[in-house]
């Protein structure tokens, strides 16, 4: 499907590290890997990054994704609940969990503040229970803005590449050149992530990453750190 101009528009601004969604304050495991002399430089830092996108959200976050977009066009409440359960159960620390539920709330925030209070889809966010994870709430706001859901993973997962790439850039620290060529990179593997993510079937997500479970349980307890994850 041919993305509209206006819907180009609004997923930028949905990939953006500016939306208000406080996605600039978490590394999600790279500040722990950094702390562990497991990411010391640029390239160490793009194989952490391109791994955790082809074996992390290509298999999990993306799948789901798709699939949540679909369930948000049908208005399907029991099909967004079991989505949004199986991604809260699927987070293997607190602070994993703590993060998508924090931006998946500020992006309910973010919706009904923005003039998407008519629309019945975003009470339904906020009925989720206990809480809307990241994923689910991207969704409603790809959809409410005309995307599809191929589109969709694409904003989604380029937003995660240039915040990792801010983080890695912090955290390693690199330069600006060394995070552009990061980003280069993932930009080029991302389109063949989504066609995995839009065509893997449900029984075959794969959620676990047990060294990124335990750096992440590692940093909940690291003296001193940049961010929340």
């Amino acid at each position: 499907m041919e993305v509209s101009q206006a819907t180009l528009l609004q997923l930028m601004w949905l990939a953006s590290p500016a939306l208000p969604v406080g996605s600039f304050s978490y590394s999600e495991g790279l500040e722990a890997a950094v702390e562990s002399s497991l990411v010391a430089d640029e390239a160490q830092a793009g194989d952490w990054l391109a791994a955790q996108l082809q074996l992390g959200l290509a298999r999990a976050e993306l799948p789901a994704l798709a699939q949540a977009c679909a369930a948000w066009q049908a208005r399907d409440a029991a099909r967004l609940q079991q989505i949004n359960g199986w991604l809260r159960q699927t987070r293997e620390t607190a602070e994993g969990r703590a993060q998508a539920e924090q931006m998946g709330r500020s992006m309910g925030e973010w919706l009904r503040q923005g003039g998407q209070r008519e629309d019945d889809r975003v009470a339904m966010l906020a009925n989720l229970a206990p809480v809307a994870m990241w994923p689910t709430a991207f969704a409603l706001a790809a959809v409410q803005a005309g995307a599809d859901a191929r589109a969709a993973l694409l904003a989604y997962a380029w937003g995660w590449a240039e915040n990792m790439a801010q983080a890695a850039m912090k955290a390693v620290p690199l330069g600006q050149a060394a995070a552009q060529r990061m980003l280069s990179r993932l930009a080029a593997a991302i389109p063949a992530c989504v066609e995995t993510a839009l065509t893997l079937p449900e029984d075959d997500w794969q959620a676990q990453l047990p060294m990124l479970a335990i750096l992440g349980a590692q940093h909940e307890t690291q003296y001193s750190r940049l961010f929340r994850s």
